[in-house]
């Protein structure tokens, strides 16, 4: 899928992991608070590579209480002409037709290609791009089947919520390391990025997932190309700025 962008100034973030146990209340207020900050007036539109949430699952009458005020401020950021692109994450593969109709996202369920000043840009979660992580793809294929959405819509909220911060626990402890450029991942996307830019499939690669904020320039056959990686909220509280004419790689309190 390709799309044209503007030159208008855009805020890139991914892997914020919003958890609703105890332990997860001081992320999202921060969070919620850089939403609350982010002037509208500047930044005309906003793209989140996967993993807002530790989980997200919508039920056709329920929506988690404890994301209410981070929500809001979605909201409010919407109502003021802010623009969302929504690219799936491995936490939040079932986003739909809540964060479509009532917060106006653009829902992407596969990596997808816009236009930046005219540069092709492909944006990616980066789940599953890791050639070991094969079980996880065959359980993604799984977790989306219509079949599997309607028997855990069975399950009372409050379950399903237990449930997924067991599970999450499990995923999150991958990106627990104190160094997290040695994460599993890190290389894996690395190598993915490179491979599409020597193919000329891209002229900028952007990720997540890694949890480590990365900002490479690869040479190939073509030029001189990017790859960056978001890096997360819970570790770095990184993100990308493009101003018009280039990407940054930020950190919330000063550039890095």
């Amino acid at each position: 899928m390709t799309g044209l962008f503007p030159a208008k100034n855009t805020l890139i973030l991914s892997d914020i992991h919003l958890n609703v146990a105890p332990d997860g209340r001081e992320n999202m207020e921060h969070f919620t608070a850089f939403l609350r900050g982010v002037d509208p007036a500047r930044f005309q539109r906003m793209i989140l590579l996967g993993d807002l949430f530790d989980f997200w699952f919508e039920y056709r009458h329920v929506i988690f209480s404890d994301y209410f005020h981070v929500l809001r401020a979605f909201v409010d950021l919407r109502d003021h002409g802010m623009a969302f692109h929504f690219v799936c994450g491995n936490h939040d593969f079932w986003a739909g037709r809540f964060l479509r109709d009532y917060l106006g996202f653009e829902i992407h369920c596969e990596p997808v290609t816009l236009d930046f000043g005219g540069q092709r840009v492909l944006f990616a979660h980066g789940d599953g791009i890791n050639p070991e992580d094969r079980a996880y793809r065959i359980y993604k294929r799984i977790a989306r089947a219509p079949l599997v959405i309607g028997l855990f819509r069975l399950l009372h909220p409050d379950w399903a919520m237990a449930l997924a911060q067991r599970v999450s626990r499990g995923s999150r402890h991958m990106f627990g390391a104190e160094d997290l450029s040695k994460g599993p991942e890190v290389e894996a996307l690395l190598r993915f990025a490179r491979g599409v830019l020597e193919r000329d499939e891209a002229d900028v690669v952007m990720c997540g997932h890694s949890h480590h904020p990365m900002l490479e320039h690869i040479s190939t056959p073509h030029g001189v190309r990017l790859y960056i990686n978001t890096g997360d909220w819970m570790n770095h509280q990184s993100y990308v700025v493009w101003d018009g004419e280039a990407f940054r790689l930020e950190r919330h309190g000063g550039s890095r």
